[in-house]
């Protein structure tokens, strides 16, 4: 794909805690983090916010790393040019404090901000709540924001934090005890699903991550399994990207149910509940 010029997207800025950040939205309705991969915010993880915009949510976008609307991965030419853009948004992660590549049993801390962004756009765009998705490095930040109980739809795209370096780490995820001990009781008080999609055969979101996420959750944690085959030939890299790289956007096709089943998600639980006209301020809940 060419790279996106970003028309038919919102800009702007959020701030807190001394840290402002860009971000980009679409569309309108309660709202959705979508939280893009390495290198960025490319063109396919645009056209996924497209289609979350067109159910009847507002997609939101905060720019974490990289270039908003540069292809990361072009089908033809310029292959060393891209090699070197995905590794410096790699390596501008690896040295940030906002971000926990390594350690286990740990948040990022760039979690905090992007909590304080769900609430500032429950309270924008209304509705019961908020629904979020990580792809890839910010795959486990969506488990981790749903401590906050305005969180109500997490998925979590082959989250590959802590890189599985090690046995431990490929068998745990990038979110603290406290968190993950909050996440547990809503998902027993309150009946909170949190999804999860992997390629079988993705030596960076290993299976022995997502049984950790079964033994941790039980039933609440409801794992999108694909074998490799499925996934898009055409694609630049190895199996990885459920619903961007190696989506094959085709009825029939298992990538694309798993698109439909995380679509359906947030239309469940944002779209077909009694919600809060948008401007109007929430009861105060949990989270920051």
């Amino acid at each position: 794909m060419a790279d996106h010029d970003l028309t038919g997207f919102d800009r702007a800025t959020f701030t807190h805690d001394g840290v402002t950040r860009r971000i980009l939205r679409r569309g309108t309705g309660p709202a959705v983090i979508v939280m893009a991969e390495i290198p960025g915010i490319t063109p396919k993880v645009l056209a996924f916010a497209e289609r979350v915009a067109a159910i009847g949510c507002t997609a939101v976008l905060p720019v974490l790393f990289g270039t908003p609307g540069r292809e990361g991965f072009p089908a033809s030419g310029g292959r060393l040019k891209s090699a070197l853009y995905t590794a410096s948004s790699m390596g501008k992660v690896c040295v940030s404090r906002e971000f926990t590549v390594l350690a286990t049993g740990k948040s990022s801390a760039v979690v905090t901000w992007l909590r304080a962004l769900a609430g500032y756009e429950h309270e924008r765009c209304g509705g019961p709540g908020v629904g979020a998705i990580g792809m890839c490095l910010t795959g486990g930040f969506a488990l981790a924001m749903a401590a906050d109980e305005r969180l109500l739809a997490p998925v979590l795209s082959q989250p590959s934090l802590p890189l599985p370096l090690t046995k431990g780490r490929a068998a745990g995820i990038d979110i603290s005890a406290e968190d993950l001990a909050a996440v547990r009781g809503r998902c027993e008080r309150d009946g909170l699903r949190v999804m999860g999609l992997r390629f079988r055969g993705d030596r960076l979101v290993p299976g022995d991550r997502f049984a950790f996420l079964r033994r941790a959750l039980g039933d609440a944690f409801v794992a999108v399994e694909l074998d490799d085959s499925v996934a898009n030939p055409e694609a630049a890299l190895p199996p990885h990207s459920v619903l961007t790289e190696h989506l094959v956007d085709a009825p029939g096709e298992p990538t694309r149910a798993a698109l439909d089943e995380v679509l359906d998600l947030f239309r469940t639980r944002l779209l077909e509940q009694p919600h809060e006209t948008a401007g109007e301020t929430p009861a105060p809940v949990g989270g920051e």
